[in-house]
């Protein structure tokens, strides 16, 4: 095993396929093991920096690396925990998988229960929670289903559904994910002060708060949390006194826009017609929530359509959640037009929003390569006219 670790530690930033290769040369080596190290290493270093730091964590195959949180989520719904809950005294992770959840919650609580339906799974999470100085995790192999009745109370139980079906496609309706905690609600309820769930960042928002709710209000917060722009998770936050309607967190980096859901607006639709003015692009997670109309009316914007959501001011915003642009002309479809606008440009970054054409489609057409500082947005306004306004990153 000595020979396996070593060559393990000497190979971690070596090709996999290549060492696959050339197996033969190293016959001490225990290579299956050592190249499910290797990759699984590979990605811990980007996605979980801290447990790749440390020279004793172990990693399962790539489908649970792939499913379990990065460090910037998990470290996230700490956050969230340590707001919401006072008193931390007993938690449980009932769908425990790779564990990273598990064990930055876990440092926060005196106890930790980690549960987990898969017996690999726990007797690495069992070696891991060791190396990573938590001790007082205790790791049990039984399914969420066969376990709830025997956990008693705790401060926070978290979930984390298995989206995977038994063919092994992707699942993304709650009842479709394992375990399917619909019909577990009231005694996950009764058994925790906070539940948070982990949903798939595809499944629609509005349709999981309305069946969590289907027979009373338990959804006190949704978050819509993205990593660099791409939304990687949904949170939902239950407890037996929610509300009426949860308070969405839209979430981006460091970055947290928060609404209320239950006053939808409209939002004003006008593009400037100052020669020089601004657009504003949403993040995923803004995108995601659909609160447009409040965005609009927060931060003084106007938007080109309904359906558009990109949004114009006169005068720079501050700390609007995405991107800025400056605009710097404005045009149709029009062939004249077009020259005048596009006069020396020869690449582009283009979006379209509420438009004909794909970004490819328009790119073609205007016969344009991909890159360079500047920005093509392509959309419809009110007006049913469909308008390019050409941008540079403010």
């Amino acid at each position: 095993m000595d020979a396996t670790r070593d060559f393990i530690l000497s190979h971690r930033d070596a090709d996999i396929r290549r060492l696959a290769l050339q197996a033969a040369r190293f016959p001490e080596v225990d290579m299956p093991w050592a190249l499910q190290q290797i990759a699984g290493w590979q990605v811990a270093r980007q996605k979980v920096p801290l447990w790749a730091a440390n020279d004793g964590v172990e990693y399962p195959p790539h489908l649970s690396l792939e499913q379990c949180s990065s460090q910037t989520t998990a470290e996230y719904k700490v956050a969230v925990v340590c707001r919401l809950l006072s008193r931390r005294l007993r938690m449980a992770d009932l769908t425990g998988g790779m564990g990273v959840d598990c064990a930055f919650l876990a440092r926060h609580f005196q106890e930790t229960v980690y549960v987990e339906r898969q017996p690999e799974l726990c007797q690495l999470a069992s070696r891991n929670f060791a190396a990573l100085g938590l001790p007082h995790i205790q790791v049990v192999n039984a399914t969420a289903e066969e376990y709830l009745p025997n956990l008693g109370k705790v401060s926070l139980l978290y979930l984390d559904p298995a989206r995977r079906t038994s063919v092994g496609g992707r699942a993304y309706a709650i009842a479709d994910c394992t375990p399917d905690i619909l019909p577990m609600k009231s005694a996950i309820l009764g058994a925790a002060d906070l539940v948070i769930v982990k949903l798939s960042p595809m499944l629609d928002w509005h349709l999981a708060v309305q069946q969590l709710n289907s027979d009373g209000p338990c959804v006190s917060e949704v978050h819509i949390v993205s990593v660099r722009n791409e939304c990687k998770e949904l949170l939902f936050v239950l407890c037996k006194d929610a509300g009426e309607q949860p308070v969405l967190h839209c979430v981006n980096d460091s970055q947290c826009d928060i609404f209320q859901p239950s006053a939808p607006l409209t939002a004003p639709v006008e593009v400037p017609e100052t020669p020089s003015f601004y657009l504003y692009e949403p993040s995923a997670s803004i995108m995601k929530s659909g609160c447009f109309g409040q965005l609009a009316q927060r931060y003084a914007l106007t938007m080109a359509a309904p359906n558009s959501h990109l949004f114009f001011s006169c005068q720079p915003v501050e700390d609007f959640p995405g991107r800025t642009f400056r605009v710097t002309a404005v045009c149709t479809m029009n062939k004249r037009e077009l020259t005048t606008a596009l006069k020396g440009v020869s690449q582009a970054n283009i979006t379209v929003r509420n438009f004909p054409l794909t970004a490819r489609q328009l790119r073609q057409r205007l016969r344009l390569s991909d890159g360079g500082d500047l920005y093509i947005f392509a959309t419809t306004t009110a007006e049913n006219s469909h308008k390019l306004f050409l941008c540079r990153r403010f």
